[in-house]
């Protein structure tokens, strides 16, 4: 089953996915599973399921919005969490007491029915559930402190002493203009004790005058030019910024905060944008997209007491009208960009674009998205071509170069890539 599969299921089936494996934590216990394995093979399969359906409420040794999965199969049954898996609302139906329990604790939460996964993608997901991502705190604890040491000793300068290094060159800068004065004044007094000519004891003993610095033409030729570089710079810098929004963050309609969803609970972006793997648009989410999670999570006795920025999601829907959202990045008409071609194809991160979004309260347009910056991404960036025979022909004639195979060398940097 693909991801992109998955996550087409996921967002037009009912998305409470809160009581996905509540049967998982019966009181009885059942033999092993055979199909529940400890292999590589089996375990990558099940990750993959378990990221496009049920990341987004369960995790595996603690409880989340759903339970903690780890030991589901030594609880119960394995083909009957298939089962349930596949249609919990039949489970239901049967009158199964366990089942009709949970389902009236969690608000009468109906799970979607995840009928297009195969036996062996629910295989692997309880294989994965069972062995994958086991987590040693002994050998956590000792990585991190390991990777606390290596930035501590392999860090560059700290700001701090660079700061204290510039104050140290300005002071020992003027302590030899003060020796240089105290030359000048030491030389112009022996000089004259000696029996020179007039005109050059004039000379000598000549005042200086800051006045006629001022005055002279050398010092305004100089001055004057300063001034026109430094406008000239402004007007270039000023040219230069048209049309780059970037550090813009617009106040939304909902203070929507993407380091709570993004980051504390770890949604996946593609579960409300949903066509960045699918299309040219990641899409706006719609309120529907919001309520999947709150009718169900938050208020669950009903409307009252909410607070005011998720009321105004229930309006939405109540009135039927769209939220509208303040668009953040915003590129020309004239350049075309696909999110499809990026993300799906080139493996690309979100953050690659939008920065760290995971930790943003207000979302603001992190990079410059221009065109020069996007010109650099494809000089730098590798083509992803494991697992792909597309690009099978273009790595074997590029084989005699020493470089990897970059965007650039696919033709990244012609005009027509991105523009009509």
């Amino acid at each position: 089953m693909s991801s992109k599969r998955s996550l087409v299921g996921i967002l037009l089936s009912s998305p409470t996915l809160a009581v996905l494996f509540f049967l998982l934590i019966g009181v009885s216990a059942h033999a092993a599973d055979p199909a529940v394995v400890n292999s590589p093979e089996a375990i990558e399969v099940g990750k993959t399921v378990f990221n496009a359906n049920c990341k987004t409420c369960h995790k595996l040794d603690q409880k989340y919005i759903g339970p903690a999965l780890r030991g589901a199969t030594d609880r119960n049954s394995a083909e009957w969490v298939k089962t349930w898996i596949k249609n919990s609302g039949e489970v239901i139906a049967s009158g199964d007491s366990y089942a009709v329990a949970l389902y009236k604790e969690y608000n009468n939460s109906i799970m979607p029915a995840y009928t297009f996964l195969s036996d062996a993608e629910l295989d692997g997901l309880l294989s994965y559930i069972e062995y994958g991502d086991v987590v040693d705190p002994n050998a956590a604890a000792a990585t991190i402190g390991g990777e606390t040491g290596a930035v501590g000793a392999g860090g560059g300068i700290p700001s701090e002493y660079l700061t204290v290094i510039l104050g140290v060159l300005i002071l020992v800068l003027l302590l030899i203009l003060v020796v240089l004065g105290l030359i000048i004044s030491v030389l112009t007094k022996y000089i004259n004790r000696q029996d020179l000519p007039e005109d050059d004891k004039e000379f000598v003993s000549q005042k200086f005058e800051l006045g006629k610095v001022f005055k002279s033409d050398a010092f305004i030729i100089v001055i004057t030019a300063l001034v026109i570089a430094l406008v000239a710079k402004t007007a270039i810098d000023g040219l230069y910024s048209v049309g780059v929004q970037q550090g813009y963050a617009p106040a939304q309609p909902i203070a929507f905060s993407h380091a709570l969803h993004a980051g504390q609970y770890e949604i996946a972006c593609q579960y409300c944008h949903t066509g960045v793997e699918i299309g040219k648009s990641a899409n706006i989410p719609s309120a529907n997209i919001c309520m999947n999670c709150h009718t169900h999570i938050q208020n669950v006795g009903g409307k009252e007491g909410i607070s005011p920025e998720i009321q105004k999601i229930y309006n939405a829907v109540d009135n039927n009208q769209p939220i509208e959202w303040v668009r953040v990045h915003n590129l020309p008409d004239l350049a075309y960009f696909n999110h499809s071609q990026h993300v799906a194809v080139g493996g690309i991160e979100c953050q690659t674009c939008h920065g760290p979004i995971q930790e943003m309260e207000v979302v603001g347009q992190h990079s410059s998205l221009t065109m020069g910056w996007c010109i650099d991404c494809h000089r730098q960036t590798e083509v992803a071509t494991q697992g792909n025979a597309y690009y099978d022909k273009l790595v074997q004639l590029h084989s005699d170069s020493k470089d990897a195979l970059k965007v650039k060398d696919i033709g990244g940097l012609e005009c027509a890539k991105c523009h009509y």
